[in-house]
């Protein structure tokens, strides 16, 4: 469980985060979604301890970062996976960090099969490990406390499509064993495959945020017939409101209502679809299309 209440963080005149609430439900996987300079990363930093906060608070599992025992046994954190040992093996990365958690070198073994490293992967110094490697091993070192929670920022990035897949399983079964995944990412599509909720900010404030469902359904329907003036006049006489756009029209209805408008007088549909088969990118780009800072800090 993740709960963040009213998160702010400013530097000198300027807010990176402004205020932020939002919770990570045990048994979901949370997408933070947000254009670059949006705050995510900073928002991150500060529910893991490494930035304190202007005002406002995150508690993970009921407490502050700082107040867990032993946090690596119960949080799980991927920020930067870049932030490795280069001259140390994949192995002797974990079997540092093991030492620190308070596991032993079988959780090593078991953690290296579990992200799909191999012996001969593992036993490479860091330096030689391409974008993708890193990644796994930046995973397997927050999964080596068997935590409750995972807070992992753009944990894909530099995986191979299989890769994507083979982690969007992953996420899954953690989430479905109870656990709670705050997943911060720019493949838009990947998230919408695997969140069950999303947080989306612009501008360091919250600016969308719900069940995948819900705000994938804000769209309507959007529906393209062979008759689009008739059509409107059918809805105007069943009360149900629309919007004509340059292309057919835009209706504040399921689709099911829609169709059944149509099928009754017998008008011929071309197109009938929900705002939310549009996907995740669409929503993202037009809720945050006023808020991007391209270039900013994150």
């Amino acid at each position: 469980m993740i709960t963040v209440e009213n998160l702010t963080k400013r530097y000198g005149g300027f807010t990176a985060v402004d205020g932020i609430s939002f919770e990570a439900r045990p048994g979901s996987v949370v997408g933070f979604l947000g254009p670059n300079g949006a705050g995510k990363s900073t928002a991150m930093r500060m529910m893991t301890g490494l930035t304190p906060p202007t005002s406002g608070r995150a508690t993970i599992l009921g407490r502050t970062y700082r107040e867990l025992h032993n946090p690596g046994r119960q949080v799980g954190v991927m920020l930067d996976a870049s932030a490795q040992h280069p001259g140390r093996t994949g192995r002797e990365v974990l079997r540092v960090a093991a030492v620190s958690v308070g596991v032993g070198k079988d959780r090593v073994e078991e953690v290296l099969s579990l992200v799909g490293l191999t012996q001969d992967e593992a036993g490479r110094r860091v330096r030689n490990y391409s974008l993708g490697m890193r990644q796994r091993l930046g995973l397997a070192a927050a999964l080596l406390g068997d935590p409750q929670v995972l807070v992992l920022d753009e944990p894909a990035n530099g995986l191979d499509p299989q890769g994507i897949h083979w982690m969007r399983g992953l996420l899954r079964r953690f989430a479905d064993g109870g656990g709670t995944v705050l997943l911060s990412s720019h493949l838009l599509h990947e998230v919408q495959v695997v969140a069950d909720d999303l947080v989306m900010i612009g501008r360091g404030r919250i600016v969308a945020m719900g069940s995948k469902e819900e705000l994938l359904s804000r769209g309507g329907t959007t529906v393209r017939s062979a008759d689009d003036a008739r059509l409107a006049g059918l809805l105007d006489r069943a009360g149900v409101p629309y919007t004509r756009t340059g292309d057919g029209l835009v209706v504040d209805a399921e689709s099911g209502v829609v169709g059944q408008v149509a099928a009754t007088e017998q008008v011929v549909l071309l197109e009938l679809r929900s705002g939310g088969s549009e996907g995740l990118e669409e929503m993202f780009l037009g809720l945050t299309a006023a808020t991007s800072r391209e270039g900013d800090a994150a």
